[in-house]
């Protein structure tokens, strides 16, 4: 298994946690994002840098995983096209995204996106706070565990 991180908005909140399963168990991984990010020294973590543009990370993200690695993603149509290939993606707050909730979360998004764009205002993401790091990394824990 690889783990690939969508490193553009990766919260530094899960930083430790990543890299701590990576040590401990010994996993490559890629980090692919538009500028440098850095989740602590591992020789199992790389970087590597995409260029400026809309969905390069995430185009260059599907282009190399494949089924049997993990994906760390907020990004929820990255993640529809990772499920449509067969790799796994967990969001940043401790979802797995599976073939049965990828269409209503998409669904979901776009409709929220389709409303901001009339100008309507709405709330955003509430703030990313540590509870969701411990919803996270009990979701990655147990997702490593199944491994």
């Amino acid at each position: 298994m690889t783990l690939y991180i969508d490193g553009d908005a990766f919260p530094n909140l899960l930083k430790a946690i990543v890299l701590r399963a990576v040590e401990k168990r010994k996993i490559p991984t890629l980090i692919v994002a538009n500028k440098r990010v850095s989740i602590g020294r591992s020789p199992l973590v790389k970087l590597e840098v995409v260029e400026e543009g809309a969905d390069k990370a995430d185009d260059r993200i599907v282009e190399l995983a494949e089924p049997g690695d993990l994906v760390i993603t907020a990004d929820i149509p990255l993640a529809d096209r990772l499920i449509a290939k067969g790799v796994e993606a967990l969001d940043h707050r401790g979802t797995l995204y599976t073939s049965d909730n990828i269409k209503q979360l998409l669904a979901m998004r776009n409709l929220m996106e389709e409303i901001r764009s009339t100008g309507e205002m709405t709330s955003g993401p509430k703030p990313f706070t540590q509870k969701d790091a411990h919803a996270f990394a009990s979701a990655f824990n147990a997702f490593l565990c199944r491994r």
